[in-house]
């Protein structure tokens, strides 16, 4: 137990499963004991297939699940996840006390722990990682580029008025303070995000991490970012050929378990077909995000196979920044346009689950009365007909998705465009299509105004609902292009709510606030599927994939 005046547990999150490669044969926790058959004379080089590059080497500027999978190998934070689940969990603070008000915590830290350049992690490092991201300015201080700390902590030295964040004291070596000007109840869980990962001081100030120019629509990154990442994780980072492939390996002084991999590459492979052939002629030895045709072969063929559970969503925006996107009665018309079931049953995994509302059931607040728009094409006529649309006059939007990539919530962007472009016809509805490549579509969906309705989506970071309704909708963003003062008020409100049963009954309103201003369409909560060679033994499988490679145990 975690000596904490306050400790929320979220239903359900301890009975997420994890499948075919079991946990039990993992560290059960970081910097725990590795053991498995053939813990010796294995190939201690791993080769993962990734779907794109990172979109940086610095997780404080980054959003992507991709850039996370690297900086969980490179860097800690504070707090990591128990095992298995989305619940937070010490890591490189071993406890923390909350106080009464909810507004101080104060946080004991793991002792002789060293960044990868030799400086020493403490509570003035700490400190410094918390400052530098209260003081940015300009373009870092952008949703396009600090999106978490944007998101979550809702203001900068610049703006203190709306600021969570209030100051960073150490407490001798050891232990830090971190004082918030506002309640946050998930303050401790969102410090298991990448994004709040601890970065060496030294490193920082040396590479100039903070320099970052271009716009919001196409930012250009530090040096930092782009070749010197040094954190306290498990492996230090090599070298990295941006479209091919990067490489790390293990970190000699690691206060933790180095486990059996001494060196990761992760070679870009964007093509879900190509990710399989590649694991099939083996020359990597696993890869993520599975196409749901390819899964039951792969395991037939003796591959090892295993499913996250559903933390996901996936859905359908409609960027009200568009004038016809205004009409809450198009809106409505668009959701009624939309057939989930057959979507799921066409091209997402099994597994997949049917959306009702922009969070998985699992989580706090999921309300089973929800307004919902089920399919059904004559009512989306009707409403496209009362709001000025008919065969003459048809609704005429930009249909914005992704090439190239694939996500936990969306494995296939361009089969779902296809589904739900075809769908949206049937009700006449002309849709436009526009795609671009990842880091571009990213840019261009969170930094700027250019787009129409847009496929997206969100792997949860961790078991709170401010991780998906605060983040989608808690303040105005470039991507929903709306201003919603009501809800916005609301989510601010119940982020800060303590008690438990409280804040679940808040966020359940909530839930029915969105569904029925219709920001969008949830669509559904895909199950990302790995697939690995016969030689791993077990994988660390997370809901929220805090996967760190020292885990993984091989056999040959």
């Amino acid at each position: 137990m975690l000596p904490m005046s306050r400790k929320r547990v979220v239903a359900g999150a301890a009975a997420l499963v994890i499948g075919a490669l079991a946990l039990s044969a993992c560290a059960s926790q970081r910097g725990g004991e590795t053991e498995g058959e053939g813990s010796a004379d294995v190939d201690g080089t791993f080769v993962f297939g990734a779907s794109a590059d990172p979109a940086s080497l610095d997780p404080a500027f980054a959003q992507d699940g991709e850039t996370f999978r690297v900086s969980r190998q490179i860097f800690e934070g504070l707090v990591g996840t128990e095992p298995g689940t989305a619940d937070p969990a010490p890591l490189l603070a071993e406890s923390w006390e909350v106080s009464d008000d909810s507004l101080s915590y104060t946080f004991a830290l793991k002792k002789d722990v060293t960044f990868h350049d030799g400086t020493p992690f403490n509570a003035e490092a700490v400190c410094v990682n918390f400052d530098r991201w209260y003081n940015w300015e300009g373009l870092a201080a952008s949703e396009a580029l600090g999106y978490y700390y944007n998101k979550l902590f809702k203001g900068y030295a610049s703006s203190p008025d709306t600021a969570v964040y209030d100051s960073c004291t150490p407490d001798g070596d050891d232990s830090v303070t971190i004082a918030l000007k506002k309640p946050f109840a998930g303050f401790v869980a969102a410090l298991s995000l990448p994004a709040f990962g601890m970065q060496s001081p030294t490193a920082l100030e040396e590479y100039k991490a903070d320099e970052v120019g271009g716009t919001a629509e196409a930012p250009t990154l530090s040096e930092y970012a782009m070749g010197h990442p040094v954190g306290t994780g498990p492996y230090k980072f090599d070298e990295w050929s941006p479209g091919e492939q990067l490489t790390l390996s293990s970190y000699e002084d690691y206060w933790g378990d180095a486990g059996q991999i001494d060196e990761i590459i992760f070679r870009v492979i964007d093509d879900p077909t190509a990710r399989r052939q590649a694991l099939e002629s083996g020359s990597i030895d696993g890869y993520d995000l599975v196409g749901p045709a390819d899964t039951a072969a792969l395991e037939e063929d003796g591959y090892k196979m295993v499913s996250r559970p559903p933390f996901t969503i996936l859905y359908l925006a409609f960027n009200q920044a568009v004038p016809e996107l205004q009409d809450p009665k198009v809106r409505e018309a668009l959701s009624y346009a939309v057939d989930k079931d057959a979507l799921i049953s066409q091209v997402l995994p099994e597994g997949t689950e049917k959306a009702t509302q922009f969070m998985p059931p699992t989580v706090n607040g999921w309300n089973a009365d929800v307004t919902t728009y089920d399919y059904d094409p004559e009512k989306a006529k009707q409403l496209l007909a009362e709001a000025g649309y008919d065969e003459a006059n048809p609704l005429a939007l930009t249909f914005n998705y992704p090439v190239n990539v694939s996500r936990p919530y969306m494995p296939d962007p361009e089969q779902i465009f296809t589904v739900l472009s075809k769908q949206l016809n049937e009700v006449g509805v002309e849709t436009t299509p526009k795609s671009n490549e990842w880091g571009e579509y990213l840019d261009l969906i969170t930094g700027g105004t250019d787009h129409g309705i847009h496929l997206l989506g969100w792997t949860g970071d961790y078991n709170d609902t401010d991780n998906f309704l605060g983040v989608f909708f808690g303040q105005k963003s470039a991507e929903w292009g709306f201003d919603n003062p009501e809800l916005f008020s609301a989510l601010t409100d119940a982020r800060g709510i303590a008690d438990l049963d409280e804040q679940t009954q808040v966020y359940s309103d909530i839930n029915e606030q969105v569904a029925e201003f219709i920001p969008g369409v949830p669509l559904a909560h895909p199950a990302p599927t790995l697939a690995f060679d016969p030689r791993v033994e077990s994988y660390p499988a997370s809901p929220v994939n805090d996967e760190v490679f020292s885990e993984i145990v091989l056999t040959k």
